[in-house]
């Protein structure tokens, strides 16, 4: 079954006539993902790639096409608005790709969103994918901006902080020939919709999930509540790495989330709780595949 998007889950993508936002659902048509519609306003009954409408409003969209997920491409100042325009149409997924999303937007968008029931991954995140069984795994859902032909139908669940690292540890497993089942970009602003344990808890029930890649990062205890969950209750073999353990205190290190701040969120504590919790923890990028396969 995989998790969170299926090759039939229904798309749409706010800011799809932009620059970006275009460039990527492109990709994502190409790729076999059903991209039905897409949102800017003003531009209502236009078409993009003469095959997807457009509509002025997320409401719209939804109600026309019946549209389940919606990624959101649309620049800073405006994207917490966005996310919430789409929870306010009853979608049950956003995908956040938008990077820069000022912090207050989502201290607002977390408390609107509470009670909603519907899920947010990201900002600032690399989206999802959930590779087909076509050539170069199309024919799977592809949202965000993950390069689609380096996926490959299989049984690893990825989930990560870091946008390159997920595509590092997608293409290792495929290379070892394990494959992917859905690889989930979380992002890492200090404020975003999903956790890794979130992630996590999903992998776990899914039949198609055998093993996992977690990849964390510097700052913050995200990876230290996972590491603690999967030691109780993962029955299935896991991997980890922990990117930025030469960053100093005060530091920040890439995403605005990855900082040292009063001695806590070190990648030797997240490693150290990783390994007490059964975790195969690599110690380079460049093993993150070797290590779950050793456990294998």
């Amino acid at each position: 079954m995989s998790i969170l998007v299926q090759p039939d889950t229904k798309v749409l993508i706010q800011g799809i006539t932009g620059g970006f936002g275009g460039r990527h659902a492109k990709l994502s048509l190409d790729y076999g993902t059903q991209v039905v519609a897409g949102v800017t306003p003003g531009k209502g009954g236009q078409t993009f790639e003469g095959t997807v409408p457009i509509f002025d409003t997320v409401d719209q969209a939804v109600a026309e096409t019946g549209a389940t997920v919606s990624a959101i491409f649309v620049p800073p100042p405006f994207a917490g608005d966005a996310i919430l325009e789409a929870v306010n149409a009853g979608v049950d997924l956003v995908i956040a790709i938008t990077e820069g999303i000022p912090v207050a937007d989502m201290m607002r968008v977390r408390a609107a969103m509470a009670c909603s029931g519907a899920r947010l991954i990201g900002p600032n995140c690399p989206g999802v994918v959930t590779p087909g069984t076509g050539k170069d795994s199309h024919g799977g859902c592809r949202i965000g901006i993950a390069p689609g032909y380096i996926h490959k139908k299989g049984s690893v669940g990825v989930v990560s902080r870091s946008g390159t690292l997920t595509y590092e540890a997608v293409w290792q497993t495929t290379q070892l020939g394990l494959g992917q089942s859905t690889c989930v970009g979380i992002g890492g602003d200090p404020i975003n919709g999903t956790s890794h344990l979130d992630v996590i808890k999903l992998f776990n029930e899914d039949p198609e999930t055998e093993s996992i890649i977690m990849i964390g990062e510097i700052g913050g205890s995200a990876e230290e509540e996972a590491a603690a969950w999967i030691k109780d209750h993962c029955d299935k073999p896991v991997a980890g790495f922990i990117a930025g353990a030469t960053a100093p205190p005060g530091r920040r290190m890439g995403h605005a989330g990855a900082i040292i701040s009063g001695g806590k969120g070190t990648a030797e504590a997240k490693k150290e709780a990783m390994r007490e919790a059964g975790i195969a923890v690599a110690e380079t990028p460049s093993e993150m595949g070797s290590t779950l396969a050793a456990l294998l």
